[in-house]
């Protein structure tokens, strides 16, 4: 029975990962640039090639091995003496950073290879994409460098000019910023996915720019186009198409742009917002306090973290619109942030009971991410869904405040510490495996605190929005 079940396994991870069939594709050499682009027969758009010229890179060493990832993550039950302090940056994330910022191409890009050939990890060997290269240069700019500011500065300035020059070059028409395909993000979370990640770090990266700066001029007429696309690619029922493993990331992730953009100033379409929001709490059960996860590859914890995100946003602009009423003496201090109360301070009914709704959604997510660790194994060890996961956990608590940020923020610093490679990068064990993407999901999750302001302004931006109007 055991040997059936590790074989079922085995089968569902090489469907899930490689597809219909596991061979990688053919390799052939040549002597052009390690840049190439590679076209094949039945479809006429540029696939990611894998460069060959470079040996790997670095330690794949993990300080854990794998098999203590696995299961319902044994690694939590490995004690070490680790000194946690909230809200500090700990000292194993300056090798991480160190390791990505050699990982960038000269070209200002970052690449997570193929989605067909996931054993290759050296991050020189692959092509650079923009879904990698903006979540890349996000975690730089998380970290507290900017273009003018930051022992990486150079870094980011060179990832934030490739990217406006990706999406000055795609067309005005369609979803897409770029014609590559193939690569790893896309495969597993969405052929739209690019647009997204590349719209969330140029939003958040434009009022860090000087104001009269030409780069700043590109990188907001970047987001309009990035921003257009998103709006317009929108499903009725709230998502966001275009394939994927587990899509319901893209999705998230795409909301969470527009809620970015919106609090740097460009105008959001409210329905468009709100049905991102709805589609992603949708997925949430109130009785059970579970989740569907039919497009998240049957993976609970994808779709838990996107619609805990989404709660977060809301649930931050109730308790704001309750405490400013307690101020002010419309409520009284032990008020909640009820249907009832919101509609006492002005709140029409439909959007209070949304209000309300999302506020009761997030306290049971909160009870639950913090007590279920079979909720955190996700698809059974760590995969760049994993890393990606955590973060948007990360961002929902930040944005919320109070006990459960600092419970989980500690959780996350012993567990992540642990399974950090040698070199500073962690590495993905099934689909997402980049190395890149990996370590520039962890650095992010593990400075959300610094980017708190930030986020719980996108929260706000809508209802302020509507205030000046």
């Amino acid at each position: 029975m055991k040997m059936k079940k590790i074989v079922c396994s085995l089968l569902v991870c090489s469907s899930c990962c490689f597809g219909k069939s596991i061979q990688p594709p053919e390799i052939k050499a040549d002597n052009q640039s390690d840049l190439q682009i590679q076209v094949t027969e039945e479809e006429n758009t540029p696939r990611i090639k894998i460069l060959t010229k470079k040996p790997a890179y670095g330690s794949r060493i993990s300080v854990v091995p794998t098999s203590q990832q696995t299961g319902a993550h044994s690694i939590d039950q490995i004690e070490d003496d680790y000194d946690y302090k909230p809200n500090t940056v700990p000292p194993f994330i300056e090798k991480a950073l160190a390791w990505l910022a050699e990982a960038q191409h000269e070209d200002g890009t970052w690449g997570a290879g193929s989605n067909s050939r996931q054993q290759i990890r050296d991050p020189h060997a692959v092509q650079g994409d923009p879904a990698t290269t903006s979540f890349a240069a996000m975690a730089f700019l998380r970290s507290g460098h900017t273009t003018k500011k930051g022992k990486y500065k150079d870094v980011v300035r060179k990832a934030t000019e490739a990217l406006v020059k990706v999406v000055e070059n795609a067309p005005e028409q369609g979803p897409k910023i770029t014609q590559l395909s193939g690569t790893q993000p896309q495969a597993k979370m969405g052929q739209f996915v690019d647009t997204s990640l590349t719209a969330r770090f140029l939003a958040r990266i434009l009022n860090e720019l000087p104001k009269k700066s030409k780069l700043r001029k590109r990188v907001d007429k970047a987001i309009d186009k990035c921003v257009a696309k998103i709006q317009a690619s929108q499903q009725k029922d709230g998502s966001w198409t275009g394939g994927g493993w587990a899509p319901v990331l893209q999705s998230s992730l795409a909301e969470q742009a527009l809620e970015i953009a919106q609090a740097a100033g460009k105008e959001i379409d409210e329905e468009v917002l709100n049905r991102a929001r709805a589609n992603q709490k949708g997925n949430f059960d109130d009785a059970s306090g579970k989740v569907r996860a039919d497009k998240a590859a049957g993976i609970e914890l994808y779709a838990f973290a996107g619609a805990q995100r989404a709660t977060a946003s809301e649930t931050w602009e109730a308790n704001d619109i309750v405490e400013k009423a307690k101020k002010e003496g419309k409520l009284p201090q032990a008020a909640k942030p009820t249907v009832e109360n919101l509609k006492k301070v002005g709140i029409r009914d439909e959007k209070a009971q949304q209000l309300a709704k999302s506020v009761l959604q997030n306290e049971r997510q909160q009870k639950r991410v913090q007590n279920d660790n079979a909720l955190l194994t996700g698809f059974g060890n760590n995969g760049g869904e994993e890393f990606l996961s955590y973060l948007m956990t990360s961002e929902a608590l930040v944005i919320t405040g109070g006990d459960a940020w600092e419970k989980w923020d500690e959780k996350m610093h012993r567990r992540l510490r642990k399974i950090q490679s040698n070199n500073g990068s962690w590495t993905g064990h099934h689909c997402i495996t980049s190395p890149v993407f990996c370590t520039s999901a962890v650095i992010q999750c593990l400075n959300t605190f610094k980017d708190a302001e930030t986020l719980r302004n996108a929260s706000l931006a809508q209802a302020n929005t509507k205030k000046e109007k």
